[in-house]
């Protein structure tokens, strides 16, 4: 696995936060390659809008404001919904077996109240249907948009009840792409987006009027 990769997937996994710093040495002794190749690996990320570089301040984890998290889902939502809607039209029979399987598998982790397996079986979910779809272009412009929200995923998985609203939606997402109705699979997904736009908006609200309430006490 490659330097680029690994960063990028400890952005992803939230083990690397916004604005933390990424300091060229630091990064070099811990995995064990050139600054160099630090330095390039930093300006790769840069371009893809998970790292953010700073003249003559190094770089740091490029953090999103609520504004572009909201653009970002809502242009997530027109390519995955696009995806889905290919992935009805292509997916076997094999392929039916592991979505319903998928679908089972997020039930029971909602059900245990086992949020790290959900959040683990949600990612899977929607990587297997961007697969199925074969859309290679939109697939890197939706894992560059995904890797730029990954804060957004972490407050709105810690959202009371979301697990419940979430797990519906991805059900049903997975009955229309295993019918193999593409209408249905774009609307699903659609539907499961705007849910969240939602939500992040609520989140959003309730964490301002939490800020409030402190500033009067």
């Amino acid at each position: 696995m490659d330097l680029a990769t690994l960063i990028r997937e400890k952005i992803l996994a939230g083990e690397m936060v916004p604005n933390q710093r990424l300091v060229e040495s630091d990064l070099s002794e811990q995995f064990g390659v050139s600054r160099p190749a630090v330095r390039e690996t930093l300006s790769e990320l840069a371009g893809e809008g998970l790292v953010e570089k700073i003249a003559n301040r190094g770089a740091r984890v490029r953090a999103v404001g609520f504004k572009e998290a909201i653009e970002i889902a809502e242009v997530r939502k027109a390519l995955e919904s696009l995806c889905a809607g290919k992935a009805a039209e292509l997916i076997t029979d094999d392929e039916i077996r592991e979505l319903r399987g998928l679908g089972t598998d997020m039930s029971k982790a909602v059900a245990a109240g086992d949020r790290e397996t959900y959040a683990s079986k949600n990612r899977e979910l929607h990587e297997r249907v961007h697969q199925i779809s074969d859309q290679g272009t939109a697939n890197s412009l939706i894992n560059r948009l995904r890797g730029q929200n990954v804060r957004q995923q972490y407050r709105l998985a810690q959202k009371p009840g979301r697990a419940d609203v979430s797990v519906t939606e991805h059900l049903a997402i997975i009955e229309a792409v295993c019918r193999r109705d593409p209408a249905a699979a774009e609307r699903a997904m659609a539907v499961h987006l705007d849910s969240v736009i939602q939500a992040m908006r609520e989140v959003q609200e309730a964490e301002g009027a939490g800020k409030s309430t402190v500033g009067v006490v």
